[in-house]
């Protein structure tokens, strides 16, 4: 792919940069697989500036593109997933389990609020862009055909009226319609709702208490944080636990490496989350897991820890490499 440098691209292509990154990432499942479509999307957009003479809007032109580069890497593609998706029974905390695991191209990854969700927004537009990165609703959205999953998010996230989204797909809007129709009912039947709870003051409050047990690592404090049948999976492993009885022997068993951890509170996925710092052989810290929290009513539902095994994971996200003084 030819690479164009920020400062080469027209003002007006880079101020739709943030929202084609969260178009994309939908589309796609994996952040870094979407700002390479981005920069894609970019480069066929400043080769054909020129030529475009604004028979439809800017935005409109560069989603006909972003879809079709998201389209085009999608072919052929096996759908992105999560642990919970693959198998129906929790596994044993035990180390044996640490041994299956897949590439990272096989997993939904995450993304960081501040890569997708417009600073500017209103309040309203930036909960909708929230809920749209969920991981359990991008994580559904991998089960729809790729058209299918346009259509869908055009529609019902970004709003476009069914005449746009037939323009933009060279199709009817009847088609748009059906396809809508059996997107739909496909989410519904893989439990795709958005997850609707604000980022108010009580999760921040209870991050707090998060954060503190696990620096503390103080097992029996954290697991209270929890609800009783809490889940927490760790791509790129296969395996994912169901309980706070099973997490809490999980984080004093195999897990016990991550004790004297430090952590960065950060938003993910329109959740808070947490990057973490595990003690590093012979000194200091090195990143280890990014932790998404699903909270409800109060308490964590289910942990999404991303492990940062290949030393990659940090870097791609533009998290810090050490942990805050």
């Amino acid at each position: 792919m030819t690479t164009v440098l920020t400062d080469e691209l027209d003002p007006r292509l880079l101020e739709h940069r943030r929202e084609l990154t969260g178009y994309c990432y939908r589309m796609l499942g994996s952040a870094f697989d979407a700002d390479d479509a981005v920069q894609e999307t970019m480069v066929r957009a400043w080769r054909g500036l020129g030529d475009f003479e604004g028979r439809s809007a800017l935005r409109s032109w560069l989603y006909r593109i972003a879809t079709n580069v998201c389209l085009d890497q999608l072919s052929g593609r096996q759908r992105r997933a999560l642990p919970m998706d693959l198998s129906g029974s929790p596994w044993q905390p035990v180390e044996a389990s640490l041994a299956a695991r897949r590439p990272a191209t096989a997993w939904v990854e995450p993304v960081l609020d501040r890569m997708v969700v417009a600073e500017d927004a209103d309040p309203a537009e930036q909960a909708v862009q929230r809920e749209s990165i969920r991981l359990a609703f991008v994580s559904a959205l991998q089960h729809l055909p790729p058209r299918q999953r346009a259509v869908l998010l055009l529609r019902e996230v970004l709003r476009w009226r069914a005449e746009e989204v037939a323009g933009l797909l060279d199709t009817t809007v009847a088609s748009v319609n059906s396809a809508l129709q059996r997107a739909r009912a496909t989410m519904a039947a893989v439990g795709g709702e958005a997850e609707t709870e604000p980022l108010d003051d009580v999760h921040r409050a209870l991050l707090e208490r998060y954060v503190d047990a696990f620096e503390r690592y103080d097992v029996e404090g954290l697991v209270s944080l929890l609800h009783e049948d809490a889940t927490q999976h760790m791509p790129p492993l296969e395996m994912w636990l169901r309980g706070r009885a099973d997490i809490g022997t999980w984080m004093l068993g195999p897990g016990a490496k991550c004790r004297g951890s430090r952590v960065l509170p950060t938003t993910a996925n329109g959740a808070p989350a947490l990057a973490q710092y595990r003690p590093r052989a012979g000194g200091g810290h090195e990143p280890w897991a990014l932790h998404v929290l699903e909270v409800r009513a109060g308490r964590v539902a289910h942990i999404s820890s991303f492990l940062d095994l290949d030393n990659d994971l940090f870097r791609r996200l533009g998290l810090p490499v050490e942990p805050p003084a």
